[in-house]
């Protein structure tokens, strides 16, 4: 079942066309993730989905026009993680991520509350961490912690913008990890710009490549990632060999002749 449509959508900044008709579709329990160079419009789109922005064009979710839902059911049905936290309280790691039962919260918070919370804080290997000040974490803890705080809301559709920008290896691999098990387990949908064509191969079931704000090809990792995608969207000349029934991407060179690092 399709979980998000997009349609049509275009989005400027004055006069800069950043976005130019994108069609895309999610499914329910389906990881999408959005791939291509800087300024490519990953961000953007995301922002678009969120009602950060506001395009022309159609975002559907289960049907609905996401630019006339009420802000309360948005805050229900997505949540979002942004590449860096505004947040500027001196609030604890757990008041952080109580924030995101706020859409689900009465006249005050419930045991059920507290106890999502927590949940959510051992399932990231956050739990000691729980009483320190946000403020004073590293990026990478940061970035968890903002995670655990849009998994706490239970919503059907999770954004995710550049979620292991700040991650070490282990840390990538444990939040991408929890992602995945969780959109299998609750049935949500994950929509996520990712720049390491490695990560998003292995943990996406469909990759949307965008250059110049318009989709240049959308289909599953294996189908996408080839040689010559590589090459026209990134100019980079890369070698795209197969491990575990996924592509593996080595980058070779730049086009005009720079060795990639």
């Amino acid at each position: 079942m399709v979980k998000i449509s997009i349609k049509d959508l275009t989005f400027s900044y004055k006069s800069n066309k950043i976005l130019d008709d994108l069609n895309i579709s999610v499914d329910d329990s389906e990881i999408v993730s959005l791939v291509g160079p800087n300024g490519s419009g990953k961000t953007t789109l995301i922002k678009c989905i969120d009602r950060i922005l506001k395009p022309r064009g159609s975002i559907l979710l289960e049907g609905r026009e996401v630019q006339e839902m009420k802000q309360q059911e948005i805050a229900r049905q997505i949540g979002y993680v942004p590449q860096s936290s505004a947040t500027p309280l001196a609030t604890t790691v757990f008041d952080t991520v109580l924030m995101g039962r706020r859409p689900h919260i009465g006249w005050r918070v419930s045991d059920f509350d507290l106890d999502k919370v927590s949940d959510t804080l051992e399932r990231l290997n956050l739990q000691d961490l729980a009483m320190r000040d946000f403020g004073q974490l590293s990026g990478g803890q940061k970035q968890k912690v903002l995670i655990a705080r849009a998994l706490v809301q239970e919503p059907t559709v999770l954004l995710l913008d550049e979620p292991t920008s700040n991650l070490d290896m282990k840390h990538q691999l444990d939040v991408l990890e929890t992602i995945s098990s969780m959109v299998k387990e609750k049935g949500i949908s994950a929509i996520m710009a990712i720049h390491d064509l490695n990560l998003a191969a292995r943990f996406s079931d469909k990759l949307v490549m965008l250059k110049k704000g318009v989709v240049y090809a959308a289909g599953s990792p294996i189908d996408l990632l080839s040689e010559k995608n590589i090459s026209d969207v990134y100019g980079v000349e890369a070698l795209v060999m197969r491990s575990l029934d996924k592509p593996c991407i080595v980058p070779l060179r730049s086009i005009n002749g720079a060795t990639a690092g």
